[in-house]
Protein backbone atom coordinates (compact mmCIF):
# COMPACT_ATOMS: atom_id res chain seq x y z
CA UNK A 1 0.00 0.00 0.00
CA UNK A 2 1.50 3.34 -1.03
CA UNK A 3 -0.64 6.06 0.52
CA UNK A 4 -0.52 7.09 4.17
CA UNK A 5 -3.54 6.49 6.36
CA UNK A 6 -5.13 8.63 9.02
CA UNK A 7 -7.17 6.68 11.56
CA UNK A 8 -9.44 8.11 14.27
CA UNK A 9 -10.09 5.86 17.28
CA UNK A 10 -12.73 7.06 19.75
CA UNK A 11 -12.17 5.81 23.31
CA UNK A 12 -14.55 6.00 26.26
CA UNK A 13 -13.83 6.11 29.99
CA UNK A 14 -16.15 3.59 31.67
CA UNK A 15 -16.52 1.89 35.03
CA UNK A 16 -13.88 -0.83 35.11
CA UNK A 17 -15.17 -4.23 33.97
CA UNK A 18 -14.06 -5.85 37.25
CA UNK A 19 -16.12 -3.50 39.45
CA UNK A 20 -19.52 -4.65 40.73
CA UNK A 21 -21.84 -1.87 39.60
CA UNK A 22 -24.33 -0.57 42.17
CA UNK A 23 -27.23 1.87 41.95
CA UNK A 24 -26.73 5.16 43.79
CA UNK A 25 -28.92 5.94 46.84
CA UNK A 26 -31.08 8.39 44.88
CA UNK A 27 -31.77 5.71 42.24
CA UNK A 28 -31.00 8.20 39.47
CA UNK A 29 -27.85 6.51 38.14
CA UNK A 30 -25.22 3.95 39.04
CA UNK A 31 -22.54 4.85 41.57
CA UNK A 32 -19.72 6.33 39.48
CA UNK A 33 -17.32 6.94 42.38
CA UNK A 34 -15.41 3.75 41.57
CA UNK A 35 -12.44 2.66 39.47
CA UNK A 36 -12.68 3.55 35.77
CA UNK A 37 -10.70 2.38 32.74
CA UNK A 38 -10.85 2.36 28.94
CA UNK A 39 -13.85 0.57 27.48
CA UNK A 40 -12.56 -2.95 26.55
CA UNK A 41 -13.98 -2.81 23.01
CA UNK A 42 -12.17 0.51 22.51
CA UNK A 43 -8.91 -1.12 23.62
CA UNK A 44 -9.42 -3.59 20.78
CA UNK A 45 -10.00 -0.68 18.38
CA UNK A 46 -6.77 1.04 19.48
CA UNK A 47 -4.86 -2.23 19.16
CA UNK A 48 -6.16 -2.78 15.63
CA UNK A 49 -5.15 0.74 14.61
CA UNK A 50 -1.66 0.18 16.06
CA UNK A 51 -1.33 -3.11 14.17
CA UNK A 52 -2.25 -1.31 10.94
CA UNK A 53 0.40 1.30 11.74
CA UNK A 54 2.98 -1.45 12.31
CA UNK A 55 2.28 -2.75 8.79
CA UNK A 56 2.02 0.75 7.31
CA UNK A 57 4.42 3.01 9.27
CA UNK A 58 3.15 6.21 7.60
CA UNK A 59 -0.21 5.74 9.35
CA UNK A 60 -1.29 8.40 11.85
CA UNK A 61 -3.55 7.43 14.75
CA UNK A 62 -5.69 10.04 16.50
CA UNK A 63 -7.40 9.00 19.74
CA UNK A 64 -10.56 10.95 20.62
CA UNK A 65 -12.52 10.96 23.86
CA UNK A 66 -15.68 12.88 24.75
CA UNK A 67 -16.22 13.34 28.46
CA UNK A 68 -15.08 14.96 31.69
CA UNK A 69 -11.51 16.06 32.43
CA UNK A 70 -10.74 12.54 33.69
CA UNK A 71 -11.15 11.26 30.13
CA UNK A 72 -7.62 12.52 29.54
CA UNK A 73 -6.36 9.52 31.56
CA UNK A 74 -8.03 7.25 29.00
CA UNK A 75 -6.47 9.21 26.14
CA UNK A 76 -3.02 8.89 27.71
CA UNK A 77 -3.57 5.12 27.84
CA UNK A 78 -4.37 5.14 24.12
CA UNK A 79 -1.23 7.21 23.46
CA UNK A 80 0.83 4.75 25.50
CA UNK A 81 -0.58 1.88 23.42
CA UNK A 82 0.61 3.57 20.23
CA UNK A 83 -1.68 6.42 19.19
CA UNK A 84 0.19 9.46 17.86
CA UNK A 85 -1.95 12.26 19.24
CA UNK A 86 -5.20 12.81 21.08
CA UNK A 87 -8.22 15.10 21.06
CA UNK A 88 -10.30 15.63 24.19
CA UNK A 89 -13.81 17.01 23.77
CA UNK A 90 -14.54 18.17 27.29
CA UNK A 91 -18.09 17.75 28.58
CA UNK A 92 -19.01 18.82 32.12
CA UNK A 93 -21.28 15.84 32.87
CA UNK A 94 -20.49 12.84 30.70
CA UNK A 95 -23.29 10.81 32.33
CA UNK A 96 -25.66 12.93 30.22
CA UNK A 97 -23.75 12.25 26.99
CA UNK A 98 -25.77 9.96 24.73
CA UNK A 99 -24.77 8.02 21.57
CA UNK A 100 -26.28 10.53 19.13
CA UNK A 101 -24.44 13.41 20.83
CA UNK A 102 -21.16 11.50 20.67
CA UNK A 103 -21.75 10.62 17.00
CA UNK A 104 -22.33 14.31 16.19
CA UNK A 105 -19.12 15.30 18.01
CA UNK A 106 -17.15 12.62 16.15
CA UNK A 107 -18.66 13.77 12.84
CA UNK A 108 -17.42 17.30 13.51
CA UNK A 109 -13.94 16.02 14.34
CA UNK A 110 -13.90 13.78 11.26
CA UNK A 111 -14.76 16.75 9.08
CA UNK A 112 -11.80 18.64 10.60
CA UNK A 113 -9.26 15.80 10.56
CA UNK A 114 -10.25 14.11 7.25
CA UNK A 115 -9.50 10.50 8.35
CA UNK A 116 -9.45 7.51 6.01
CA UNK A 117 -10.80 5.19 8.68
CA UNK A 118 -12.64 5.44 12.00
CA UNK A 119 -12.37 2.35 14.22
CA UNK A 120 -14.70 2.16 17.22
CA UNK A 121 -15.53 -0.44 19.82
CA UNK A 122 -18.86 -2.01 18.87
CA UNK A 123 -20.35 -0.90 22.19
CA UNK A 124 -19.47 0.52 25.60
CA UNK A 125 -19.85 -1.78 28.58
CA UNK A 126 -21.63 0.85 30.67
CA UNK A 127 -24.72 1.52 28.52
CA UNK A 128 -24.33 -1.32 25.97
CA UNK A 129 -26.06 0.88 23.38
CA UNK A 130 -24.15 -0.36 20.30
CA UNK A 131 -25.30 2.76 18.42
CA UNK A 132 -22.49 5.31 18.05
CA UNK A 133 -20.64 3.67 15.15
CA UNK A 134 -23.79 3.14 13.11
CA UNK A 135 -25.06 6.67 13.83
CA UNK A 136 -21.69 8.14 12.86
CA UNK A 137 -21.72 6.22 9.56
CA UNK A 138 -25.19 7.58 8.87
CA UNK A 139 -24.24 11.18 9.71
CA UNK A 140 -21.08 11.04 7.54
CA UNK A 141 -22.76 8.96 4.83
CA UNK A 142 -19.81 6.54 4.98
CA UNK A 143 -19.92 2.76 4.49
CA UNK A 144 -19.74 0.72 7.69
CA UNK A 145 -18.55 -2.73 8.72
CA UNK A 146 -19.74 -3.63 12.20
CA UNK A 147 -18.72 -6.46 14.59
CA UNK A 148 -15.35 -6.96 12.87
CA UNK A 149 -13.35 -10.08 13.76
CA UNK A 150 -10.72 -9.54 11.03
CA UNK A 151 -9.59 -6.40 9.19
CA UNK A 152 -7.40 -6.08 6.09
CA UNK A 153 -6.58 -2.68 4.59
CA UNK A 154 -5.55 -2.24 0.94
CA UNK A 155 -4.99 0.90 -1.16
CA UNK A 156 -8.60 1.98 -1.31
CA UNK A 157 -10.50 -0.78 0.45
CA UNK A 158 -11.15 -2.20 3.88
CA UNK A 159 -11.83 -5.94 3.78
CA UNK A 160 -13.66 -6.91 6.95
CA UNK A 161 -14.79 -10.28 8.29
CA UNK A 162 -17.71 -9.66 10.61
CA UNK A 163 -19.62 -11.82 13.05
CA UNK A 164 -23.28 -12.34 12.21
CA UNK A 165 -25.98 -14.61 13.63
CA UNK A 166 -25.36 -17.28 10.99
CA UNK A 167 -21.55 -17.31 11.31
CA UNK A 168 -19.07 -15.07 9.48
CA UNK A 169 -19.56 -12.60 6.63
CA UNK A 170 -16.73 -10.96 4.66
CA UNK A 171 -17.35 -7.61 3.01
CA UNK A 172 -15.22 -5.05 1.18
CA UNK A 173 -15.78 -1.37 1.74
CA UNK A 174 -14.31 1.69 0.05
CA UNK A 175 -12.40 4.15 2.22
CA UNK A 176 -13.22 6.30 4.11
CA UNK A 177 -15.21 3.88 6.25
CA UNK A 178 -16.41 3.08 9.74
CA UNK A 179 -15.39 -0.18 11.45
CA UNK A 180 -16.67 -1.38 14.83
CA UNK A 181 -14.68 -4.05 16.65
CA UNK A 182 -15.78 -7.34 18.17
CA UNK A 183 -14.02 -9.33 20.89
CA UNK A 184 -12.30 -11.82 18.59
CA UNK A 185 -10.57 -9.19 16.46
CA UNK A 186 -7.40 -9.13 18.58
CA UNK A 187 -5.95 -9.13 22.08
CA UNK A 188 -4.90 -5.63 23.18
CA UNK A 189 -1.30 -5.13 24.33
CA UNK A 190 -0.27 -3.75 27.69
CA UNK A 191 1.37 -0.34 27.54
CA UNK A 192 5.07 -0.62 28.49
CA UNK A 193 6.60 1.78 31.02
CA UNK A 194 8.76 3.53 28.38
CA UNK A 195 5.67 4.05 26.20
CA UNK A 196 3.71 5.37 29.20
CA UNK A 197 6.47 7.93 29.74
CA UNK A 198 6.54 8.83 26.02
CA UNK A 199 2.75 9.26 26.05
CA UNK A 200 3.09 12.19 28.46
CA UNK A 201 4.90 14.16 25.74
CA UNK A 202 2.54 13.34 22.87
CA UNK A 203 0.17 16.14 21.82
CA UNK A 204 -3.26 16.26 23.44
CA UNK A 205 -5.54 19.06 22.27
CA UNK A 206 -8.80 20.14 23.89
CA UNK A 207 -12.09 21.13 22.38
CA UNK A 208 -15.70 21.59 23.50
CA UNK A 209 -19.09 20.87 21.93
CA UNK A 210 -19.57 24.65 21.64
CA UNK A 211 -16.33 25.05 19.67
CA UNK A 212 -17.40 22.20 17.40
CA UNK A 213 -20.87 23.79 17.09
CA UNK A 214 -22.59 20.60 18.19
CA UNK A 215 -25.73 20.39 20.33
CA UNK A 216 -25.40 17.43 22.71
CA UNK A 217 -28.69 18.00 24.58
CA UNK A 218 -29.94 14.56 25.69
CA UNK A 219 -32.87 13.16 23.74
CA UNK A 220 -33.69 10.57 26.41
CA UNK A 221 -34.39 11.05 30.11
CA UNK A 222 -33.67 8.42 32.75
CA UNK A 223 -36.58 8.36 35.18
CA UNK A 224 -35.35 5.75 37.63
CA UNK A 225 -32.58 3.17 37.95
CA UNK A 226 -33.15 -0.05 39.90
CA UNK A 227 -31.13 -3.19 40.43
CA UNK A 228 -32.68 -6.33 38.92
CA UNK A 229 -34.60 -8.58 41.28
CA UNK A 230 -32.48 -11.21 42.95
CA UNK A 231 -32.76 -14.61 41.35
CA UNK A 232 -34.89 -17.11 43.25
CA UNK A 233 -33.64 -20.60 44.06
CA UNK A 234 -34.55 -23.45 41.73
CA UNK A 235 -36.79 -26.41 42.54
CA UNK A 236 -36.64 -30.07 41.62
CA UNK A 237 -39.79 -31.73 40.37
CA UNK A 238 -40.70 -35.40 40.52
CA UNK A 239 -42.41 -35.74 37.15
CA UNK A 240 -43.41 -34.01 33.93
CA UNK A 241 -46.94 -33.58 35.27
CA UNK A 242 -45.53 -31.89 38.38
CA UNK A 243 -43.43 -29.57 36.19
CA UNK A 244 -46.44 -28.59 34.06
CA UNK A 245 -48.51 -27.97 37.19
CA UNK A 246 -45.88 -25.62 38.65
CA UNK A 247 -45.37 -23.78 35.37
CA UNK A 248 -49.11 -23.30 35.10
CA UNK A 249 -50.08 -22.49 38.70
CA UNK A 250 -46.91 -21.08 40.30
CA UNK A 251 -44.88 -19.52 37.52
CA UNK A 252 -48.02 -18.79 35.50
CA UNK A 253 -46.18 -19.04 32.20
CA UNK A 254 -48.56 -21.57 30.63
Amino acid sequence: MSKSLRIIVPVKRVIDYAVKVRVNPAKTDVDRNVKHSMNPFDEIAVEEAVRIKERLPSTEIIAVSCGSAKSQETLRTALAMGADKAIHVEVADDSKLQPLGVAKLLKAIAEEQKPDLIILGKQAIDDDSNQTGQMLAGLLNWPQATFASKVEITDTLAKVTREVDGGLETISSKLPAIITTDLRLNEPRYASLPNIMKAKKKPLTKSTPEQLKVDITPRLETIKVEEPAKRQGGKKVESVDDLIDKLKNEAKVL
